[in-house]
C-alpha cells in the first residue's frame, strides 16, 4: 500500500489563512472549580463553541474551499453521525453545492435536525456500517462525490488549525489530551503541533466501546475494523479509522487511552455544572481519562484538554445530571 502524504506546516497554515475569514479562533478557558477538583490547573480548548457547535466546520470548510469544479458539479455525499454532517451541511451551503448525508440510525435527533435545516438531504439508515455502505452507493450510482469525515488530508489539513490556535494561546503547554473518532482531528493538531514543538506530549482518549484507533494500532493495520461500537459518545464510534488517519497517528501519537462510560458521564456532568459548558459526551473523554486515572494529574505539567463539541440533545443532559445508565 502507498504510504499516504500527510499535510505538513505550511499546508496547515495554508488552510488557517484560507478559513479564517469565515471561521474565527475559540476561547483556551481555564476553570478554577475544576482545576481544584482535579488536583491541577487545566486548559479548555473550546472547540464546542466553534460554527457549528464542533471542530468539525473547520476541516469542512477547508475541503470546500479547496474543491475543484469537477468534484462540486454532481454535488457531495458523506456518512456521518452527526458533527461532519452539520459542519458540511453549513459549509456546502455557503458554496450552493448540493449534500446527500447518511446518517445510522440512532443517530442524535438534534443533529439530524440542524444538518436538515442547514440545506442538506438527510437519509437514515442501518447502523454505522450499512450507512457507510449506502454513501458509498450513492457515491458509485450518482455521482457524488465523497468527502469523507476524516480520511482526507484536506479534512485534517482544516482540523489541525487547532493545534495552530493552541501554540499561540499557551506556548509552554506540556500535553494534550485530545478524543478519537476517526482521527481526523489529533491527525492534523498532531502534525501542527509536533511540527514546532515536538516535546509535548500528546494523548488520544477512547471509549472503551468504540476504541478504534487503539485496535488499529495493536493490529498494525489502518483498515482493522471493530465488529461492533457501544458507547454514549456517539460521535466518537466509527467501526474504522483510515490510512491517512492511521498513518498521523503513529507518527504524533504518543499514547492512547481508553475510558469507561461511567467516566464519560461523570465527566461530562462536571463540565457541564462546574465548567459551565455545554459539551456533548464525546467532547468529555479527556477529564474522563483524568478522572480515572489513565493519565495521571501533574500539577507540573501545562495540560489542555480539547473539548470537540456542543451539539448536545437535551434528553442527555437530563440522563447525564441524573446520573442515569
Amino acid at each position: 500500500m502507498t504510504k499516504p502524504t500527510l499535510p505538513d506546516l505550511s499546508r496547515i497554515q495554508a488552510a488557517e489563512q484560507r478559513i479564517r475569514p469565515k471561521l474565527g479562533e475559540t476561547p483556551l478557558l481555564t476553570v478554577p472549580d475544576l482545576n481544584a477538583a482535579i488536583g491541577q490547573p487545566l486548559g479548555l480548548k473550546c472547540e464546542s463553541l466553534q460554527r457549528t457547535g464542533s471542530f468539525k466546520a473547520r476541516g469542512a470548510l477547508n475541503w470546500l474551499l479547496t474543491a475543484s469544479a469537477d468534484e462540486l458539479k454532481s454535488g457531495l455525499v458523506t456518512v456521518s453521525a452527526g458533527n461532519h454532517a452539520i459542519g458540511l451541511a453549513w459549509a456546502a451551503a455557503m458554496q450552493d453545492v448540493p449534500l446527500t448525508v447518511v446518517m445510522p440510525e440512532g443517530s442524535s435527533p438534534l443533529k439530524i435536525h440542524r444538518t436538515r435545516a442547514l440545506g442538506a438531504e438527510v437519509i437514515v439508515h442501518g447502523n454505522i456500517q450499512q450507512a457507510v455502505a449506502r454513501c458509498h452507493e450513492l457515491r458509485d450510482n450518482s455521482g457524488l462525490t465523497l468527502v469523507h469525515p476524516y480520511n482526507d488530508v484536506r479534512i485534517m489539513a482544516g482540523q489541525g488549525t487547532v493545534g495552530l490556535e493552541l501554540l499561540r494561546q499557551q506556548p509552554d503547554v506540556d500535553r494534550i489530551l485530545c478524543p478519537i473518532g476517526g482521527g481526523g482531528l489529533i491527525s492534523g493538531l498532531g502534525l501542527a503541533i509536533k511540527a514546532q514543538k515536538p516535546e509535548v506530549e500528546l494523548i488520544g482518549v477512547e471509549p472503551e466501546g468504540a476504541a478504534t484507533m487503539f485496535n488499529a494500532w495493536h493490529k498494525q493495520d489502518a483498515s482493522a475494523s471493530l465488529d461492533s461500537v457501544d458507547t454514549w459518545a456517539a460521535s466518537l464510534a466509527p467501526a474504522v479509522v483510515g490510512d491517512c488517519t492511521y498513518a498521523a497517528s503513529r507518527q504524533v501519537v504518543d499514547q492512547i487511552v481508553t475510558v469507561t462510560e461511567s467516566a464519560i458521564r461523570e465527566a461530562t456532568r462536571r463540565l457541564l455544572t462546574e465548567a459551565r459548558l455545554y459539551v456533548e459526551p464525546g467532547a468529555s473523554v479527556g477529564l474522563a481519562a483524568l478522572l480515572e486515572n489513565q493519565v495521571a494529574p501533574d500539577p507540573d505539567r501545562a495540560t489542555v484538554l480539547i473539548i470537540t463539541g456542543g451539539n448536545l440533545d437535551p434528553e442527555q443532559v437530563s440522563q447525564c445530571l441524573n446520573r442515569l445508565a
